[in-house]
C-alpha cells in the first residue's frame, strides 16, 4: 500500500473515530513535512529552543482573552494546566532561568483560583524537585479533566488549526481531558467543578462511584425508638384532648344563644393551628423517610437511663426551618495566646474541650463557669492521677480539669456521644481515652505513624476513626488497642473524617483536594469525590444519612449526594477556612463556621427539594440558600455542634482578651 493511502486510511480512521486533536496533529505534521526540509521543523516540541513555550503560551491567552464573552471564561479554564506544564517542562529541559521568568510573567493571571500551589510550584527550581515534590509529581503523572460545551471546544480546535501550535497542542494532547458538552456554557459560578486534576484516577473515580451506597439509618436505633414512642404518647394525648373538646362542645351547644358564633371561630383556629403544627413536624422529620439498614459493626448495648436521657431530649426538641433560625450559644476562649489547635463540645453543650499546644487538654464544665472550685488534674499513660488541688487565682475563674498525657501538640479532641468519655489526638502519632467520670487517661492507642490530625467518636460510641498525616484514616474499638480498620488511598494528608450517621461508612477530607468515603466492613473506597480547589478541612452528614456536607480551605463549602456521587450545591461560603459545619437534626438546616468570624445557616430543605424533583437532569444543582450570617466581633470560630434538643453551640478563641 502507497504512503499516501496508508496515511488517508489512518486520517479517516481517526475521522471516524472522533479523535479530533489526533487528526489534527497528524495533519499538521503531515502539511509542515511536505512543505519545509527536516531543517525548518523549529516549532516542533523536540526543538529545544525556550521561546516556543513563551511565545505558543502568550499567543493562546491573547486569543483567550480576545474571544467572545460568552466563551470567554470557559476557554480560560485551558489556561491554568498549560501554563504549569510550560513551566515544568523548561524546568525538566534544564532552562531554569526561562522557567522562572516564565512563572512569573504569567503568574497573576491564575493567582486567584490558584495561589496556594502556585506558592509551592515556585520552590522548583532543578528537574529534581519535579520529582521530589508531591504536588509537581502529582501534577506530571496525572490529567485535568475540563469541562467544555461543543461550540467553545471547536472554537478552540479550530484556534490550534491555524496557528499551527504544536507546542501548546502537544501539552494540550497529553495533559488534558475534555469533557464536551452540547447546548450553552455552563456558568461562571460553575467553575470550581470544571476543573480538576483526576489524571489516571479519573476513570477508577467513575468505577468507585457505581459501587452501591447504603445510605439510610440503622434499623431499630434507639433514636427511631424514642421517636416512635414519643409520637404514641402524643397521639394518645391529641385523641384524649379531641374527645374531652368535643363533650364540652356539646355541651355548650346545647346551651343555643349567640355563644355558638364564637365557640365555632375557636374550633376552627385551633384545626389550622393543628394542621400547621403537622406540617411543621413533616417538615422536621424528613429523617424518618429514610431507608432502614442493618449495621455491619456490633453495635453496643443503650442503657436504659441513656434511653430516658434520648427521649427527654426529643419531647423538648426545637423545630427548626428556614423561618424558625436557632441562636447561637457562643464560647470563648480568651487569652489563648496562640496555643489553642482546637476544640469541641459535648451532645447536650454542658461540656467544652480544648486541645493546646502545651500537650494538654482542659475541659469545662459550663454550669461550674464563673464559680470558684477545684482543679482536678490527671496525668499518665496508664490512668494514675494526682489529687485535687486548689487551683490558682487566674484559674479559679474558669475551672477546668487538666488532662496531661500527650508529649505533643494536641490536635483533635472529641466527647463521646452521651459525654462520658473523651479522645484526643496529637502530633506524638498517639491517640488517649480519657474518662470524664474518673478524670484520667484510660488507653493510648498506637498505630500511626505521623502526627493525627482528626478523631472523631461514631454515633453510637464504642468506636472511632481517626484522620493523619500518614495519608490513612483508622478505625479503632476503644477495647482494643490496634486499628481494627486501615484506609488508604489519599495522595496527602488526610485532614478530617466524619462517620456516617448509619456506622456502616466513614467520610475523609484531605489535602489532595478529594473527600473519599469508605465501607469499614471492608475498608475499601466506594466514593470518590472531586471539586474542591484547596484542602479539605471539614465534613458533616446529614441526619437522614443521603447528603454530605464538605468545606475547604478558601471557604468553599460543597454538598454531595451519596448516592450518586455528584455535587448538588457548590457555593463560596465564606472568606478563608471553613473549620466547621453542623447539620441540624431534621436536616433543613446546614451551619457553617469559619476563621472570617462569622456563623452562617444555610437552608437545606428547600434545596433538596428542588433536587428531587430535578432528579431526572443528571447535571442539575441547586444552590444553597444563605439564610442568616452571624458575625462575631473578631473571633474565628472553631467548633460548631446542634444538640440533640437542636440547640445551636459554638466554640472560637481570641489570642488576646478584650
Amino acid at each position: 500500500m502507497e504512503d499516501e493511502e496508508m496515511e488517508k486510511k489512518v486520517q479517516q480512521y481517526l475521522h471516524r473515530k472522533g479523535f479530533r486533536l489526533t487528526e489534527l496533529a497528524l495533519q499538521e505534521e503531515r502539511n509542515r513535512l511536505s512543505t519545509t526540509s527536516l531543517s525548518d521543523v523549529s516549532l516542533s516540541r523536540s526543538d529545544n529552543d525556550p521561546a516556543r513555550y513563551y511565545d505558543g503560551y502568550n499567543k493562546l491567552r491573547t486569543w483567550a482573552y480576545n474571544s467572545l464573552d460568552q466563551y470567554k471564561h470557559e476557554l480560560l479554564r485551558v489556561l491554568y494546566p498549560v501554563f504549569i506544564h510550560c513551566f515544568m517542562d523548561l524546568v525538566a529541559e534544564g532552562h531554569t532561568q526561562e522557567a522562572r521568568s516564565f512563572f512569573h510573567r504569567f503568574r497573576e493571571d491564575h493567582e486567584l483560583m490558584h495561589s496556594r500551589d502556585l506558592q509551592k510550584l515556585e520552590g522548583i527550581l532543578s528537574p529534581l524537585h519535579l520529582e521530589e515534590m508531591d504536588l509537581a509529581r502529582s501534577l506530571r503523572e496525572n490529567k485535568f479533566r475540563i469541562k467544555l460545551c461543543e461550540y467553545s471546544y471547536e472554537l478552540l480546535l479550530q484556534y490550534l488549526q491555524k496557528t499551527q501550535a504544536l507546542v501548546m497542542l502537544g501539552i494540550i494532547n497529553e495533559r488534558i481531558i475534555f469533557e464536551v458538552s452540547a447546548g450553552q456554557p455552563s456558568l461562571i459560578s460553575d467553575d470550581a467543578d470544571v476543573v480538576a486534576l483526576v489524571g489516571t484516577s479519573k476513570d477508577l473515580a467513575k468505577q468507585i462511584n457505581q459501587k452501591e451506597v447504603h445510605w439510610g439509618l440503622l434499623e431499630d436505633s434507639v433514636e427511631e425508638r424514642m421517636e416512635k414512642a414519643l409520637s404514641d404518647s402524643d397521639k394518645t394525648e391529641a385523641e384524649s384532648k379531641d374527645a374531652d373538646a368535643e363533650d364540652n362542645n356539646k355541651k355548650k351547644s346545647s346551651e343555643g344563644g349567640k355563644q355558638g358564633g364564637p365557640l365555632n371561630k375557636k374550633l376552627k383556629k385551633d384545626k389550622v393551628v393543628g394542621a400547621a403544627g403537622k406540617n411543621n413536624k413533616s417538615e422536621a422529620s424528613m429523617v424518618s423517610a429514610a431507608p432502614r439498614v442493618k449495621p455491619e459493626l456490633t453495635l453496643p448495648a443503650t442503657p436504659v437511663e441513656v434511653e430516658q436521657s434520648i427521649l427527654e431530649d426529643l419531647r423538648n426538641r426545637a423545630q427548626l426551618n428556614n423561618l424558625a433560625l436557632p441562636s447561637v450559644s457562643f464560647y470563648t476562649f480568651l487569652n489563648t495566646h496562640n496555643g489553642l489547635n482546637c476544640s469541641s463540645i459535648s451532645n447536650d453543650g454542658s461540656l467544652v474541650v480544648g486541645g493546646f499546644s502545651d500537650s494538654s487538654v482542659k475541659v469545662w464544665d459550663m454550669a461550674k463557669i464563673g464559680q470558684p472550685a477545684k482543679t482536678s488534674s490527671s496525668q499518665g499513660e496508664n490512668g494514675s492521677s494526682q489529687g485535687e488541688h486548689l487551683s490558682s487565682t487566674s484559674e479559679g475563674k474558669r475551672p477546668y480539669t487538666l488532662f496531661q498525657g500527650h508529649s505533643g501538640p494536641v490536635y483533635s479532641a472529641a466527647f463521646s456521644p452521651f459525654g462520658d468519655f473523651l479522645l484526643s489526638s496529637s502530633s506524638d502519632s498517639t491517640i488517649r481515652l480519657w474518662s470524664t467520670k474518673l478524670n484520667a487517661n484510660l488507653v493510648c492507642y498506637k498505630g500511626h505513624n505521623y502526627p493525627v490530625w482528626d478523631v472523631q467518636f461514631s454515633p453510637v460510641g464504642h468506636y472511632f476513626a481517626s484522620a493523619s498525616h500518614d495519608r490513612t484514616a483508622r478505625i479503632w474499638s476503644m477495647d482494643k488497642i490496634q486499628p481494627l480498620r486501615i484506609m488508604a488511598g489519599h495522595l496527602a494528608d488526610v485532614d478530617c473524617v466524619q462517620w456516617h450517621v448509619n456506622c456502616n461508612y466513614i467520610a475523609t477530607g484531605s489535602s489532595d483536594k478529594t473527600v473519599r468515603l469508605w465501607d469499614v466492613q471492608t475498608g475499601e473506597c466506594i466514593r470518590m469525590f472531586i471539586g474542591h480547589r484547596s484542602m479539605v478541612l471539614s465534613l458533616a452528614m446529614s441526619p437522614d444519612g443521603r447528603y454530605m456536607a464538605s468545606g475547604d480551605e478558601d471557604g468553599t463549602i460543597m454538598m454531595w449526594d451519596l448516592s450518586t456521587g455528584r455535587c448538588v450545591s457548590p457555593l463560596a461560603g465564606h472568606n478563608s477556612c471553613v473549620w466547621s459545619l453542623a447539620f441540624s437534626c431534621e436536616g433543613a438546616l446546614l451551619a457553617s463556621g469559619s476563621a472570617d468570624c462569622t456563623v452562617k445557616l444555610w437552608d437545606v430543605a428547600s434545596s433538596t427539594k428542588a433536587l428531587k424533583v430535578d432528579d431526572t437532569k443528571a447535571g442539575s444543582t441547586n444552590r444553597l440558600r444563605l439564610l442568616k450570617a452571624l458575625p462575631t466581633k473578631s473571633t474565628p470560630v472553631y467548633n460548631l455542634r446542634f444538640s440533640r434538643r437542636n440547640l445551636l453551640f459554638a466554640t472560637g478563641a481570641l489570642s488576646l482578651g478584650s
